[in-house]
């Protein structure tokens, strides 16, 4: 546990230059071609208020290089359409797809293609990898979503230290078993539930309860450096349930920003609920292997309580400013 302690401070002491969780929003491009030889072409890209990321997506042959016939604004993106778009007999086949300006930032792009044979081609195009070129024999399924799985838990700095609490808050591994399997089931049915409609949440408060929950294990575990009692020292997996349908909500919240294709939502939400997962378990492994190294090393030779109140008032104080902030922008939105 003084091990964990140390680490806990170590991760908190690295968190001011990350106070904004999920500042990284993917952007997303939704090109779908036509049996007349035409395609619909939809462009999100994440904003901050009037601020837009400076990307621009670029389709050979100069497709899309025409001012948009229509652009939406959401609530953290800004939405462009480009209806009925000449393909000439080339079709999308063979066309490649870049955008301009992505390998200046630290976000990515999820590319997905519908074909006019019916075929479903996707892919991340990163800072690294800017551009694709469409095969249309490639006939890919929706793999692309396990990979935004996988970057959303990992980007997701308020998940992470809700996960991380849950760590601190288990006594054993065996009640730490118990906590993350309770979490994961938790967020699976409400993620399950949001991506397909069948219960609606407002995403601005369902991001500020996130925070809150984050606030609420801050407070036991300091009740928990006092020496007191109660169901959620006992029992920590009920609170990991309970708020795991919070964070559940809040990845339905951020997968619907993205889009689901059409005809593959089943596959596709499945892809990234166990992106999510491998993500959740790649942390949990780090923390782990962290431990052990500490362990191996005998490193720190003592941990005074401090160190526990610290962590915990540091996790308590940047939730707390996230609860704020994000209750105010879904105020302000609303």
């Amino acid at each position: 546990m003084r091990r964990l302690l140390s680490l806990s401070l170590a991760l908190l002491l690295a968190l001011p230059g990350m106070a904004r969780a999920h500042e990284v929003r993917p952007a997303y491009l939704e090109i779908t071609e036509r049996a007349d030889a035409r395609a619909d072409v939809q462009w999100k890209q994440p904003s901050a208020g009037l601020l837009v990321v400076p990307l621009r997506p670029r389709i050979a042959g100069g497709l899309i290089d025409r001012k948009a016939d229509r652009v939406e604004t959401a609530q953290n993106f800004e939405v462009r359409h480009w209806d009925n778009v000449p393909l000439g007999s080339q079709g999308l086949n063979g066309r490649e797809v870049r955008i301009d300006g992505l390998d200046k930032t630290i976000t990515d792009t999820l590319l997905l293609i519908r074909l006019k044979n019916g075929d479903t081609e996707s892919q991340i195009l990163s800072p690294g990898a800017p551009a694709m070129t469409i095969d249309a024999h490639a006939g890919a399924a929706v793999p692309a979503y396990l990979v935004l799985g996988v970057e959303h838990i990992l980007t997701g700095i308020d998940h992470l230290l809700f996960v991380f609490g849950l760590l601190l808050l288990s006594t054993g591994w065996r009640q730490l078993l118990r906590t993350i399997t309770a979490f994961t089931a938790a967020h699976s049915i409400t993620l399950a539930l949001s991506a397909l409609k069948i219960i609606a949440l407002d995403p601005g408060l369902v991001e500020a309860m996130v925070a809150w929950s984050i606030l609420f294990l801050a407070v036991e575990l300091v009740r928990k450096a006092r020496g007191e009692d109660g169901l959620t020292l006992r029992q920590p997996w009920l609170v990991a349930f309970g708020f795991g349908l919070l964070h559940g909500a809040a990845f339905a919240g951020a997968l619907h920003q993205i889009g689901l294709p059409e005809g593959n939502i089943p596959l596709s939400l499945l892809l990234f609920n166990v992106g999510v997962e491998i993500g959740q378990l790649l942390f949990v492994a780090a923390v782990t292997a962290a431990l052990a190294l500490l362990a191996r090393l005998r490193w720190p030779p003592a941990a005074p309580r401090f160190a526990w109140m610290a962590a915990s008032y540091a996790i308590g104080s940047f939730s707390f400013f996230w609860f704020l902030e994000r209750l105010h922008a879904a105020i302000d939105f609303a």
